[in-house]
């Protein structure tokens, strides 16, 4: 089985939670260079971040919940129909009354 280059980042946590997000949507993901933080320095920096690898059938259903993943981010600023709060596009609560998005945004 042939396995693809997906998603790397320095960040830890941000690889294993899109590594947490492709197995639950049943995707098998090997991780590679998980403990080569260590060593950058002595590495080129990018070499040492932590990788994640899928079979090459599963690639564009990894893709798309990647793709998906930075589409979240890009969500426009909403007004809390509740208490009139500005809040990021990203988040689905207001932080000053915890009322939900408004599903027409």
């Amino acid at each position: 089985m042939n396995f693809e280059l997906l998603y790397t980042t320095s960040n830890t946590l941000l690889v294993n939670h899109v590594r947490n997000l492709l197995e639950a949507e049943g995707i098998t993901v090997r991780m590679k260079n998980e403990f080569l933080g260590g060593g950058a320095g002595e590495l080129p920096p990018t070499e040492a971040w932590p990788e994640l690898w899928v079979a090459e059938a599963d690639y564009p259903a990894a893709k798309r919940v990647v793709d998906e993943l930075g589409q979240e981010h890009s969500l426009p600023a909403w007004r809390c129909p509740a208490c009139g709060e500005s809040i990021e596009g990203q988040f689905s609560a207001c932080w000053n009354c915890g009322a939900s998005r408004p599903s027409e945004l």
